[in-house]
């Protein structure tokens, strides 16, 4: 929950350049005090364990706008407590930085210089003596115990007998300094008070409200150098301290500033209004850690808001690779817990169920296998001291990856630096302690010629001679001045560093923000303002949709659609559109307002206005973005008033070298305001408020926005860094309510999108790409489920928590249901397939069975994730989960207190949200899982009073699917239904079934077949209605019918509970009862037949419009109940006449074939006679030739399958609307058809002709199953 950051600070933040400045080190009144938090080994030596810091002093003591978390600041400015040293050591200052948030986002920075001094206390020296001499005893002992034979060498060396188990608990840097190290009293790890020299880590802090990395480390480092300096500094401390805390202001925007540290000036530096906010953290060095491929997998990871944790033994390192990550979100900013670095007592945030930016630091010799980690499913690791990114699985491209990696690898070669994950080879940024003086130019006026070199005050010939010493100095590489100071070489390399660093940034940071213009470019064309007033839209603001998905995602290239179908449903997205829609009536956030400029500037550039244009373009505006950057840095627009003398006592701020004096607090608590500086900060304080007043015009306060701000965020910053145990329990409580209502608005949005009411609502139906988005927010919803099984998890095998939890409790109950087995007992659930295997149906350890057996080579997470997708599929989830959470014992063994699983309240909420999404149907695992094996059962349900004709057939069924079909398979005699295992066949469409049998015996009535998923539990009822059997009927021996998906509560009320409507099925036998029976002819009326017609036609419109991956089933449209196979039926039925008594069925495909014969006919009585009137060229000869090879097709399927083949092939091959014309025009069809029928209305065939013409426009591709046999 970032919030915003460096550009909030014009207004609301304070006008000086730091907050406060703080002294974290060792408290000798209060002694040593073990670091019980710090999870430090007692084992080893106490030289090396860690001890409680205090904040020594801080000054100002409190602000207003600030306050100060002084609890907070100490364990970030020490996250390891404090450290002790001997000489025998490196004591090598460090330098390290962090960031702490507000409750209500903005961020303050610190900035932390660590050094070691000389314990002068005898308490402490004797208290660290003594422990040591309890350790060394203890371990000599324990030593002996173990190994006799070494008594005698141990002593002779007190100290050897432990030195191994010393050696091996060091870091890096400790063991560097024990190599070539004789081992004696006086090596690292030991401490003799008579001849060691005992040292303490103690820490400088800067709090500031911006990141001013460079000039705060320049600020500490020379207040560092000058208390080791043998020379006192020219002022007291007090006066620098003082003059930071409360003469130096910030740079207006768009500025830079000048002020004064001990040892010389310092600048920094503010970036204007139209430019990118301020971004101080080298990007470069990030990018050099981690390498480019990583470093841009790693901010995929940021953008779709997955877990991620930083590991490095470097805390400067992690606040890095941190900060460069949220500077590169760009117009985004992340919403979610952001701790780059997480002290010890902290590390219980782990747990935490929600995303989160987090980094710790890599203990002594550590490695990634020892680190538990609860959550790990979404999780991504960084390892930067290994340049290794572990990104989640399923992981999408960011979008044009492979072009913006070129791009960015382009960037950085510019300047010189390794790619792929290198060490950075610029200097260390710490200086070592030595016994020389403050760093100095050699004389006055080289340091007035470098001030008036910023000033831009030389000109062009003294900026010539300027630069003839700037190269001399180089080429003599002068080594140190006479007073130990820097050269002016060094000077001058120093600042083209830091110049060179912020122009990278800038134009690494630029890349990132013309990829996002680029693909959100015309956001605001899909931002929904539905509301009157802020009020009501903050009052309904879960169920309004801001944004439509369906519409903006229709438009984006298909490469793009995984990852941005993702990145819509995050937090950042869903803030940024809000900030939009609140903008309405009150300001826009300075990010989005820079953004909206940005987007405007270019598109009056931008002559290309098609959307669809995916063509990757490069930066174009990465020089001059720099170019202000470099100006500013290179000349100073403003200088702070210098350091002076304070009204001090006499005897306050005495030198004492190597000590950092205590500081005099009445002259630095509070400021002197006597200065022009501090007049003109206040007098801009008392006119601030009147003009945000005037910024506030719209008639809505920015209070508005502050209470939509708290409503977003569910968790409190201030909170987090607490390690009490009652601010844990808090946090955790809060976590719980967090992930409640998280379901609650996963299923809400999950049941919306499944049952189309967003698109019905926007009027956007058609553009709305369910499929996608339903792919996508069944992920969230495995997400939300890994990460509530993650939350207080204490017991864990691989990488998933929910799949450990059902692995354990898989193994809790084959131990107690293993006696309970009885041999050869087959119970009514399972089944075996004519292949032998087992069929399993129904429990959850069933489920489970059958994701381990399958062959897709899945992890843990992957298996978990199947698992859900099964569930969800079969509506079991929600009893699956609490069927698995009913064993208390196991939950109690598995997880800590605080977890969400042991709320029960909370618990039983979460799994009701689960079950509403039984009220949908879903086909995600049937559709993600393609190349599983799947057991099918097929039953053919034969008319009842006729059911007992089945014993004179032998019929065989193929079925078929989205994904392929089963292949023949021939049903044992005397039985109705058959088993059989294949690979998924995705949601089944056809099912062809036939009979052997040609005798006048073997026939029957069939009802409909029925055919089930055994595992996922779906049931497809296919309608027959028909006979099967030569001599009845239409003699067919084959039948294509067409199925639909019924409920699992049963066919009778399939469709009439769920959201999801019921697909149209084959036409039954009582629809064909109406079209062939001559009584009922008159019923037909014309107008409800060409209606009809006109609505089967649209429907095949429809569904080509859709987006590809949004089709539903052609052959239904086609050949469906209501298709258009049935509709054109309907047509050239209507007034028919038929010379057969009884009223028995007549059916096209007579007069068809009677057509084509007469065409045929007459075509050769043409040619005897030499006229041409009756022939009809091309499509005549196409009609014909359709016709006959229809009816030379091997397969016997009857005059019904043959009609219905004959108008797929002509839809398929676009003929059809050229053979009605033919059929109409045919002499037969006056004598066949009434006066009044539709065929000899001229007017009526022309409209159907026009119809039929306009699904020309489409590729029809047919099922293998309607067209097998038939070669054309």
């Amino acid at each position: 929950m970032s919030g915003t950051a460096a550009a909030t600070g014009t207004g609301s933040a304070s006008c000086r350049f730091a907050h406060y400045f703080v002294v974290c080190g060792l408290d000798a009144e209060t002694g040593l005090e073990p670091d019980d938090g710090a999870g430090e080994n007692f084992e080893q030596s106490p030289i090396r364990r860690s001890f409680k810091s205090k904040v020594l002093v801080r000054y100002p003591e409190n602000t207003d706008r600030n306050p100060f978390n002084k609890d907070a600041v100490n364990m970030l400015c020490m996250p390891r407590g404090l450290s002790f040293r001997t000489q025998a050591d490196r004591l090598d200052p460090q330098f390290h930085s962090f960031t702490m948030s507000s409750d209500d986002g903005t961020r303050s920075y610190g900035f932390v210089h660590t050094f070691y001094e000389e314990v002068t206390s005898p308490q402490i020296i004797t208290a660290m003596y003594t422990l040591y001499q309890m350790h060394h005893v203890e371990r000599q002992s324990s030593s002996s115990a173990s190994s006799p034979s070494s008594s005698s060498s141990s002593a002779s060396s007190p100290s050897t007998s432990s030195m191994d188990s010393l050696v091996s608990s060091l870091d890096e840097s400790d063991a560097e300094s024990l190599a070539g190290v004789p081992v004696c009293l006086g090596c690292a790890g030991s401490f003799d008070a008579a001849r060691d020299t005992l040292y303490v880590s103690k820490a400088l802090c800067l709090l500031t409200p911006l990141p001013f990395l460079q000039a705060s480390r320049q600020f500490l480092s020379q207040l560092h150098q000058a208390v080791t300096s043998h020379t006192a500094p020219p002022l007291p401390l007090e006066s620098y301290i003082h003059n930071i805390l409360y003469e130096v202001p910030l740079p207006p925007p768009g500025r830079s500033l000048r002020f004064h540290g001990v040892q010389g000036p310092i600048m920094c530096q503010r970036p204007g209004p139209g430019e990118l906010p301020l971004g101080e953290y080298p990007l470069g060095e990030a990018f050099s850690l981690l390498g480019v491929d990583n470093m841009v997998q790693l901010l995929t990871c940021a953008f779709l808001e997955t877990q991620v944790l930083l590991y490095s033994q470097d805390y400067q390192r992690l606040m890095t690779v941190a900060e460069g990550v949220t500077t590169l979100l760009f117009p985004f900013q992340w919403q979610h817990i952001y701790l780059p670095i997480v002290s010890t007592p902290l590390h219980h945030l782990l747990d935490a169920p929600v995303p989160f930016l987090m980094g710790i630091q890599r203990r002594d010799g550590a490695q990634r296998t020892s680190l538990h980690l609860p959550h790990e499913a979404n999780l991504c690791f960084v390892d930067i001291d290994n340049h290794c990114v572990e990104a989640p699985e399923d992981l999408p491209l960011f979008p044009h990856q492979t072009e913006l990696i070129q791009e960015l690898t382009e960037v950085l070669l510019r300047f010189g630096l390794p790619l792929q994950g290198g060490v950075i080879t610029k200097p260390t940024t710490t200086t070592s302690t030595t016994t020389s003086t403050s760093p100095r130019m050699s004389s006055l006026v080289l340091e007035d010629l470098m001030e008036d070199r910023r000033n831009g005050n030389l000109g062009g010939e003294e900026l010539a001679v300027l630069e003839r010493l700037q190269a001399l100095a180089r080429r003599c590489e002068g080594g140190k001045m006479p007073d130990g100071g820097k050269t002016l070489g060094h000077v001058f390399e120093e600042e083209e560093e830091e110049l060179k660093a912020a122009k990278l940034n800038i134009q690494l940071r630029e890349v990132f923000a013309g990829r996002f213009a680029a693909m959100f470019g015309r956001y605001e064309e899909f931002v929904i303002h539905s509301a009157l007033d802020l009020d009501s839209w903050l009052s309904n603001r879960e169920g309004t949709f801001s944004f439509d998905k369906g519409s903006f995602l229709s438009v984006q290239p298909a490469t793009h659609l995984r990852f941005l179908s993702r990145f819509l449903e995050t937090s950042m997205f869903s803030s940024f559109v809000d900030g939009k829609v609140i903008s309405r009536w009150a300001d826009r956030e300075p990010m989005q307002q820079l953004f909206d400029n940005r987007l405007e500037k270019e598109r009056l550039y931008d002559t290309d206005k098609d959307s669809h244009n995916c063509h990757y373009r490069k930066c174009t505006a990465l020089f001059e973005s720099a170019q202000a950057t470099e100006h500013r840095l290179l000349k100073a627009d403003h200088t702070a008033i210098h350091p002076h003398l304070l009204d001090m006592r006499i005897g306050q701020g005495r030198h004492q070298p190597g000590y950092f004096p205590k500081l005099q607090a009445d002259v630095l608590a509070q400021g002197q305001n006597t200065n022009k500086w501090s007049s003109r900060v206040t007098a801009s304080r008392r006119t601030e408020p009147k003009r945000s007043a005037m910024a506030d015009h719209s008639g809505v306060d920015n209070e508005q926005r502050q209470k939509h701000t708290f409503m977003r965020r569910s968790l409190r910053q201030s909170k987090l860094l607490d390690p009490s145990p009652q601010a844990i329990t808090q946090t955790h409580r809060e976590f719980a309510d967090g992930l409640l209502s998280e379901c609650r608005l996963k299923t809400k949005r999950m049941l919306m999108e499944r049952m189309g009411r967003e698109s019905v609502e926007l009027g956007q139906g058609e553009a709305n790409i369910t499929g996608l988005q339903e792919n996508t927010l069944i992920h969230g919803l495995c997400d939300l489920l890994e990460r509530t099984w993650g939350h207080g998890l204490q017991l864990k095998q691989g990488k998933s928590a929910l799949w450990s939890h059902l692995l354990h409790y898989q193994a809790a109950q084959g131990k107690t249901e293993a006696p309970a087995e009885s041999p050869g007992s087959n119970s009514s659930d399972q089944r075996l397939f004519d292949d032998g295997a087992l069929l399993l149906r129904g429990s959850l350890i069933q489920d489970m069975r059958f994701i381990q057996t399958m062959s897709e080579g899945l992890s843990e997470v992957g298996q978990a994730r199947a698992w859900i997708h099964l569930a969800l599929e079969k509506k079991m989830l929600s009893q699956h989960l609490k069927e698995l959470l009913t064993n208390q014992e196991l939950l109690r063994q598995l997880y800590k207190p605080h977890a969400f699983l042991l709320c029960e309240e909370e618990r039983e909420q979460f799994l009701f949200h689960l079950l509403s999404l039984n009220t949908v149907d879903y086909l995600c695992f049937t559709r993600v899982f393609t190349s599983i094996s799947i057991p099918y059962r097929v039953v053919i349900i034969p008319m009842k009073k006729l059911s007992i004709a089945m014993a004179t057939v032998n019929p065989w069924v193929c079925v078929s699917g989205e994904l392929g079909d089963s292949g023949v398979r021939q049903i044992p005699k005397n039985t109705q239904e058959i088993f059989f295992q294949c690979k998924n066949l995705g949601r089944l469409s056809t099912l062809q079934l036939g009979q052997e049998n040609s005798g006048l015996l073997a026939k029957c009535l069939i009802d409909c077949v029925m055919v089930y998923n055994e595992i996922t539990g779906h049931t497809y009822k296919f309608p027959c209605g028909r006979w099967l059997g030569k001599g009845v009927g239409d003699g067919s021996l084959e039948r294509v019918l067409i199925g639909q998906l019924v409920s699992p509560g049963g066919e009778d009320d399939a469709g009439r509970w769920t959201g999801t409507p019921p697909e149209l099925a084959s036409p039954s036998q009582s629809v064909r009862t109406v079209l062939g029976s001559l009584g009922s002819r008159s019923r037909m009326l014309s107008v409800e037949v060409q209606e009809d017609m006109r609505e089967a036609a649209n429907n095949l419109v429809k569904h080509f419009h859709k987006p590809e991956q949004e089709r539903g089933n052609l052959t239904v449209l086609l050949c469906g109940e209501g298709g258009l196979v049935l509709s054109l039926e309907k047509f050239l039925l209507h007034g028919f006449r038929s010379n057969r008594l009884f009223q028995r069925n007549v059916f096209v495909w007579d007069f068809v074939e009677k057509a084509v014969v007469s065409m045929e006919t007459a075509d050769q009585m043409g040619d005897l006679h030499g006229s041409t009137t009756l022939t009809k060229g091309a499509p005549c000869d196409s009609l014909c030739h359709y016709v006959n090879a229809i009816n030379a097709s091997p397969r016997n399927i009857g005059k019904e399958g043959k009609f219905q083949l004959f108008v797929c092939l002509g839809i398929r091959d676009r003929l059809l609307s050229q053979w009605l014309p033919l059929l109409a025009e045919c002499p037969l069809t006056a004598r066949t058809y009434d006066e009044g029928a539709l065929l000899r209305d001229r007017a009526a065939v022309h409209s159907l002709s026009r119809i039929l013409h306009t699904l020309n426009d489409f590729t029809v591709t047919l099922e293998m199953a309607l067209v097998k046999g038939v070669d054309l």
